[in-house]
């Protein structure tokens, strides 16, 4: 669907104000962040299917697994275990092929996928609790095992060795699935000879341990029997696995498109990589159970034969006959598979706390950030002994992790083909509720249930099934729940965005490909869903607006409390209490389960704690729990109160910033209007300044034809008066040529010729020497004015060149010119320009400063002054008023255009001074005293 403004219309435009978001070096660096919170694009998807695969198998190392086999064989007895792992082996299969399929063709985690299956954007941020406390369960009980073959081997203690085994999976993750690959495909082939190496020796040396394990009792009391009740309590410590496919998801995105390769090489790349992992961890489930029974046939005690070390130490010792080197090896086969598996725990905690407080803070430091806190809480939990509460941690967890599973299941396999729920997957926030009902209402009534069951609250044969409650009501609620609500809070709003393959976040300036990318209306332009899950001012503006069918706004957690509290108490109130009431509630729960497993491991796990002890430990953590409700509820109610103290000042902020938009609007406009304004005014300048350009080279060229015009009238007289001698001279000579032919010349007749002669030429000579000089003098004059190089030349002289050109205008009038300075005085300048300045100067005051027929002075003063010529022109004529005096420089000012003055000759002369020569001018006057100019030119 493309972008149509009118699907937005009624909705609040624009009142956020653009700003770059740069994120630190962590978050831009994909190779660090592998996309967390992101789809994955397709230039990120360059590894082939099998490494893809083999790095998803590679999580299959942890030997958790063998734990947890272990220690339901020693609980239940083989029969009851076996078909434990069995049953729920199955289950998690046909539940997480559906997963697996889906976050392989839309190239989400497991948190996106959650999301768009029935969660919405904000209630998937329970799941994303779930996930994250299933990868620190898991690795604190890796990282456990690890230190047990520490302290094994090294005598390192244990609580150093908690603090070792953490740390050193930090800086394996740092680089994300990029290290990750390579990490799972060096060791793969290791871990693999050492996994099967000691169940290939101890069935070649001891055929009948196979048998013993068969006929293994345990402590179950049903014997090696099968007994329903044991075996629902075995599957429910079992089902803590189920959420095991979400790291297996997390690797599954980076599948290529189904398209670009064959189908069956993607699908058995899918099942490998996805639910395929289950009949590998089944198989070491069983091997776990085998080897404990092992371990207490050598000896053992039952408290520790679910360690992995000590079941494996015995393995090896059937492979290696050196007790020494059998330890060696059993250690080095527990870190290389305790390292496979927490590099996956780490890097898929970091992707869910990324999600999660993403979402709560509207802030993302970095998946790195988080991969430190993910292991910082397993730290803490192997601190306080989770291995010994094994069961327990594994048997309440499975109750929630199984609940959440079933409801996303439920969605993709039943909602979807009904048409119950939207066929695509969509994660992004612009388009999704904040809570959709199917999901977290399915989950939460589901895992409730089912842990009440657990807790022995419907009895011991709801406890020992409270796993399959939890699935049996996530698989019918969800698609109940879709059905009554007609899956109308799946999607908040139709997508707007244009058919681009790719676009521009207009926040951080990245482009994404068009998955990844929304249109948002608060910024009329594409956001990328990280910058849209980051926004904390748009309040969601974008899906307030959107309607239910019935034409009411929907607001889920508004209505019901509207109801009972409109017109009775105050309108706040009712959001004020179910805001409350989530806080307290889920952090009384965290508190309360903490205690719990405090409670567990002092008090139900130590099985000889005297009455007494017991009875004072129990008070002590009730009143411990007591005291901190109260500071819960006292929190609470002041997170609740701060919050929408915060969110009326955003509110209020939002009206002044919306104010502040119009203002900007208002103002844009009217800089808009200003500025077309000033380029009509810019245009309107041009014109002037061109038709000035025109005016002034007209005035230049006048000046110039004047200035042709009287050096002709002025030549005129010497060459007349030379002709007419030379004529005289040729009729003399005629007339004296022909006396000489007929022998009539006399003596007085050659005197009188000589005489006649040399007077006519005397006469032709000096008048053609006048003409020559003025023709010298306007030829230098003129191409001065006509050219624009600079030149040396003397002042005085050039001044007496220029007034002579000017002596035709000057000849008819009685002014007197006079120019007094130093003679050897030179100037560096353009001589042209120099012409025209004393040029209008003169002819300024010819034309302003005396009245026809009137007498004057002239005069040009000159010297040299600190590096620089100072020419001083003055007249005594009638001088200029006061009110023009500041007007005389400016274009076309005159106070005799009727006379033909054109304004423009001492505007020429400021510009000329100014400009050209990079001089001063200034003009002294008072009427009736004449005039002044003083002029500074530099001398060079």
């Amino acid at each position: 669907m493309t972008h149509d403004p009118s699907a937005m219309a009624g909705q609040p435009r624009s009142k956020i104000v653009e700003a770059r978001r740069d994120y630190n070096t962590w978050v831009a660096t994909e190779t660090l962040e592998d996309y967390a919170l992101r789809f994955t694009p397709r230039s990120f998807r360059k590894w082939p299917e099998w490494l893809v695969a083999n790095t998803a198998t590679g999580g299959l190392s942890f030997l958790a697994l063998e734990a947890i086999g272990g220690s339901l064989a020693i609980s239940y007895g083989f029969a009851n275990s076996f078909w434990a792992i069995t049953v729920v082996g199955t289950i998690i299969f046909l539940t997480g092929l559906p997963i697996s399929y889906y976050a392989a063709k839309y190239h989400v985690d497991i948190d996106l996928l959650t999301r768009g299956a029935g969660f919405g954007y904000i209630g998937s941020t329970l799941t994303s609790l779930i996930y994250a406390s299933f990868t620190f369960i898991f690795f604190a009980l890796e990282a456990a095992v690890m230190a047990q073959a520490l302290e094994l081997y090294f005598h390192l203690a244990l609580w150093i060795g908690y603090i070792v085994c953490s740390l050193v999976i930090i800086p394996l993750v740092f680089f994300g699935v990029t290290l990750i690959n390579r990490l799972q495909l060096w060791t793969q082939p290791i871990w693999l000879a050492l996994l099967i190496a000691p169940y290939v020796c101890i069935l070649y040396k001891e055929p009948q341990a196979f048998s013993n394990w068969v006929h293994f009792a345990g402590t179950s009391r049903s014997g090696a029997g099968f007994d329903p009740l044991l075996f629902g309590t075995a599957a429910t410590v079992s089902f803590a696995l189920i959420a095991q496919i979400g790291e297996q998801v997390d690797y599954l995105r980076f599948l290529p498109d189904s398209e670009e390769i064959h189908p069956a090489k993607w699908w058995l790349a899918v099942i490998l990589a996805g639910p395929g992992w289950i009949l590998i961890g089944c198989a070491k489930q069983l091997g776990g159970a085998f080897l404990a029974t092992l371990a207490l046939a050598h000896g053992i005690g039952l408290a520790r034969a679910n360690e992995p070390t000590q079941m494996y130490r015995v393995g090896f010792e059937y492979v290696f006959a050196n007790p020494e080197t059998a330890l060696a090896v059993t250690v080095l086969f527990v870190i290389l598979s305790q390292v496979k598996i927490n590099v996956t725990n780490a890097y898929a905690g970091s992707l869910a706390w990324s999600n999660f407080f993403s979402r709560l803070t509207h802030s993302h430091p970095g998946r790195v950030v988080w991969l430190v806190f993910n292991v910082a809480i397993a730290l803490m939990m192997m601190e306080l002994g989770v291995f010994s509460t094994l069961e327990a941690v594994l048997g309440l967890y499975s109750n929630v992790a199984i609940a959440w599973v079933g409801a996303l299941v439920a969605d993709l396999v039943i909602n979807k083909p009904l048409g119950l729920s939207p066929p695509q997957i969509e994660f992004k926030r612009a388009y999704l509720y904040n809570v959709n009902p199917v999901g977290v209402g399915a989950t939460l009534i589901a895992s409730l249930v089912a842990m009440a069951a657990f807790l022995g609250l419907f009895g011991p044969t709801a406890k020992a099934f409270s796993a399959f409650i939890a699935l049996g009501l996530a698989l019918l609620l969800a698609p109940a729940i879709a059905l009554i609500t007609r899956g109308k809070y799946y999607i908040a709003r139709e997508e707007t965005l244009s058919a681009a393959e790719a676009h521009q976040c207009c926040i951080c300036r990245q482009t994404y490909e068009r998955q990844d990318m929304a249109f948002c209306p608060v910024y009329d332009n594409p956001i990328c869903s990280l910058c849209c899950t980051l926004e904390a001012s748009c309040d969601d503006i974008c899906k307030h607006s959107q309607e239910t069918p019935s034409g009411q706004p929907v607001d889920l957690s508004q209505a019901p409390l509207r109801r009972i509290f409109r017109d009775k108490l105050s309108p706040q109130l009712g959001q004020r209490l179910l805001r409350f009431l989530l806080v307290s509630l889920l952090l009384s729960s965290l508190v309360g389960g903490t205690l719990g497993c405090i409670y567990y491991q002092q008090v139900v796990s130590v099985p000889d704690l005297p009455a007494i002890a017991a009875q004072r430990l129990t008070a002590t953590l009730v009143e411990a729990f007591a005291v901190f409700f109260v500071l819960i509820s006292i929190g609470s109610w002041w997170l609740v109160l701060t919050q929408e103290s915060r969110r009326l000042a955003q509110d209020e902020l939002d009206k002044q910033n919306l104010q502040l938009q119009q203002e900007i609007q208002e103002r844009q406009l009217a800089e808009t209007q200003l500025n077309e304004k000033a380029q009509q005014l810019e245009k309107t300048l041009d014109s002037l300044r061109q038709a000035e350009d025109q005016l002034i080279q007209t005035e230049t060229m006048a000046a110039l034809g004047r200035l042709v015009a009287g050096i002709a009238h002025e030549i005129n007289t010497p060459i007349g008066i030379g002709v007419t001698a030379t004529s005289l001279l040729m009729e003399k000579t005629r007339a004296f040529s022909n006396r000489f032919a007929r022998g009539a010349m006399r003596r007085s007749d050659l005197e009188k010729f000589l005489a006649t002669a040399e007077q006519s030429s005397k006469m032709a000579l000096t008048n053609l020497e006048r003409a020559a000089e003025l023709i010298q003098s306007f030829k230098q004059v003129a191409v001065d004015q006509s050219s624009e190089s600079k030149r040396i030349f003397n002042v005085k002289s050039y001044l007496e060149e220029v007034l002579l050109q000017l002596s035709p205008k000057l000849k008819s009038t009685q002014y007197r010119v006079e120019i007094q300075g130093n003679a050897h005085i030179s100037l560096y300048s353009y001589p042209g320009a120099f012409a025209q300045i004393v040029t209008n100067l003169v002819m300024n005051s010819v034309l302003h400063a005396f009245g026809p027929a009137a007498a004057g002075a002239i005069a040009f003063e000159f010297d040299q002054r600190d590096q620089q010529f100072v020419l001083i022109y003055r007249d005594d004529g009638q001088g200029i008023p006061a009110k023009n005096l500041g007007k005389i420089f400016e274009p076309f000012f005159t106070t005799k255009r009727a006379q033909g003055g054109s304004g423009l000759g001492l505007h020429i002369v400021y510009n000329l001074v100014t400009r050209k020569l990079e001089g001063k001018i200034r003009c002294d006057s008072q009427p009736g005293q004449g005039t002044q100019f003083t002029i500074e030119l530099p001398l060079a």
